[in-house]
């Protein structure tokens, strides 16, 4: 039986891997207990547990407090990578890694989803941090699943950000009478519940490498939030704005949606549109 070190257990995307991994084959590991940055500490952790494959679901992903903090993004998804693959390299051991759209985003004209074959161009500190994670891991380790995904929602919430995009605009729609939500940032939001299903049925395969796993089609925050408004049958007032509006530290893409290629080709692709994971969503959290 497969020993699955699954880091990140209690977050979002963990919370539903735990879902759908069996039980028996899981070690969940969660922070502060165990802080991939900690070098000395997760080797000998990693080393007592003996398991088969390491699933790493930690990040930095507070995408603004990045670019004035670039050292605590660094710390995480460039550092603490490093260290988990020297643990992986070491002990012949595949390591599962979660990556983002965000290393994408300088060609401004762009409409045509990122394949894997794309060469990434990150405009934010964020985006660069995960890049050089993507890096080490692509650089020193044969036996890897390095999986960019895009805009994930799960009923875990975000640890670090206090829940996700569909509870931010619930919990504003009971305060204002009008959201503004900009239009002019193109992706694909995923349900970290399909991720997860995605991510078992890949990781049981030897096709080591890089995958894009979304979920089908793309939107703009502000379509998004629309059918999610749409599915709860409220009326609520929705304002499209322009991502300069906002004036936050950190630039976004543009267009950061990323084309399930490898999936396809490989004949694993189970994702779904976008649109069809909202009422399941919006089920599992008791809205509807």
């Amino acid at each position: 039986m497969m020993k699955i070190a699954l880091i990140g257990a209690r977050g979002q995307l963990g919370t539903d891997l735990q879902k759908v991994i069996p039980q028996d084959n899981l070690i969940n590991l969660n922070y502060p207990d165990f802080d991939i940055t900690q070098q000395t500490a997760i080797s000998r952790q990693l080393t007592a547990l003996h398991p088969d494959i390491v699933i790493n679901t930690a990040a930095y992903n507070l995408v603004d407090r990045a670019e004035q903090y670039p050292d605590e993004a660094m710390a995480v998804n460039y550092h603490g990578v490093e260290n988990l693959v020297d643990y992986c390299q070491k002990n012949d051991l595949p390591l599962v890694h979660f990556s983002t759209d965000y290393v994408f985003g300088a060609d401004k004209n762009r409409h045509r989803p990122y394949t894997e074959q794309d060469k990434p161009c990150p405009i934010n500190k964020y985006g660069q941090s995960k890049l050089l994670g993507e890096q080490i891991i692509q650089k020193n380790l044969k036996k890897y699943f390095l999986i960019r995904t895009s805009g994930l929602f799960g009923t875990a919430g975000s640890e670090g950000k206090g829940g996700n995009f569909i509870e931010a605009i619930i919990k504003k729609a009971k305060k204002d009478k009008q959201l503004k939500i900009v239009d002019d940032q193109i992706l694909t939001p995923t349900y970290t519940l399909d991720l997860a299903k995605q991510v078992w049925r890949v990781i049981q395969t030897d096709n080591y490498g890089l995958f894009h796993i979304t979920s089908e089609g793309q939107c703009s925050w502000y379509e998004f939030a629309r059918e999610v408004f749409k599915n709860l049958k409220q009326k609520i007032q929705i304002k499209a704005i322009k991502s300069d509006e906002l004036n936050l530290p950190a630039q976004r893409p543009h267009y950061a949606v990323l084309e399930n290629k490898r999936l396809k080709e490989l004949g694993l692709n189970i994702m779904r549109p976008w649109q069809a994971t909202i009422p399941d969503y919006l089920k599992e959290k008791s809205y509807l």
